[in-house]
């Protein structure tokens, strides 16, 4: 096991029951994700891409193989992995504020003190005027930047992102891509992102993994050269289109087989 990775998924595999029989949602997979390194996972529907979050995560169980986070094997949910889904999951009864000082309460953190970390994360996504507004008061894409900036209020080592701008307008959806890639910048956490978005993934990653159909196994892993910082204009670029029909063909062909 290399001992400089921040992630070791080794040998995993994942087969649930259902009413038509075992179902291998992940087959044999093994990947490491350096510490503060940027990876987007994408492939088919169903190829076990949110199993893999959910298992790093420590939500679900694998059937086979481990996953490590630095020397340490991940048995279930820690503080230091921050999870945020398509679904904003905010607590409809707490404004802003105490929606991203939650888990610090959890946590135990000194009200002054989760006061200032939540504020200064709801600052960061853009949202310092509304830390009074309760979830049923805000868009879409402004439920899933509070949910961004809890994430990021725990201070995790890692980010696990399930496909969180899947459910937004293409707007404002281009607007937390950007947002996001600022973020990460400036904070440089670990993260490990899913998305059906080829574009998406090419704009935000260091390394793309491109995963085959069910059963899911890594079928190419692409390094994303192109400097940061980038931003929509990125995407206008020789190089980012080449990179992004590459990517796109892949996943094609496994779409096909898919429905085979």
């Amino acid at each position: 096991m290399d001992q400089s990775a921040k992630i070791t998924v080794k040998d995993l595999t994942k087969v649930f029951m259902g009413h038509a029989g075992e179902v291998r949602a992940l087959d044999n997979v093994s990947l490491q994700i350096q510490d503060r390194e940027f990876v987007c996972v994408i492939g088919p529907s169903g190829c076990g891409k949110s199993t893999m979050l959910n298992i790093i995560a420590g939500l679900d169980a694998p059937t086979s193989g481990k996953i490590y986070m630095d020397d340490a094997e991940i048995t279930g949910p820690g503080k230091e992995r921050g999870v945020i889904f398509q679904q904003y999951a905010l607590f409809p009864w707490l404004t802003v504020l105490q929606n991203v000082e939650y888990g610090l309460k959890i946590q135990r953190v000194p009200k002054a003190e989760r006061t200032e970390i939540a504020r200064k994360y709801i600052d960061m996504v853009g949202l310092s005027d509304f830390v009074k507004a309760y979830p049923k008061e805000l868009s879409g894409g402004m439920k899933q930047r509070v949910a961004i900036a809890r994430g990021y209020a725990v201070n995790p080592q890692i980010l696990l992102m399930d496909e969180p701008f899947g459910a937004l307008d293409a707007q404002t959806r281009t607007q937390l891509q950007e947002d996001l890639m600022q973020t990460w910048q400036a904070e440089k956490k670990t993260c490990f992102f899913i998305t059906h978005d080829v574009e998406e993934a090419v704009l935000l990653a260091q390394r793309i993994v491109i995963m085959s159909a069910r059963p899911g196994r890594i079928k190419e892993i692409v390094e994303i050269d192109i400097p940061f910082p980038r931003d929509q204009k990125t995407k206008m670029s020789k190089e980012f289109n080449e990179i992004k029909n590459y990517i796109w063909g892949k996943v094609y062909e496994e779409y096909l087989e898919q429905r085979k």
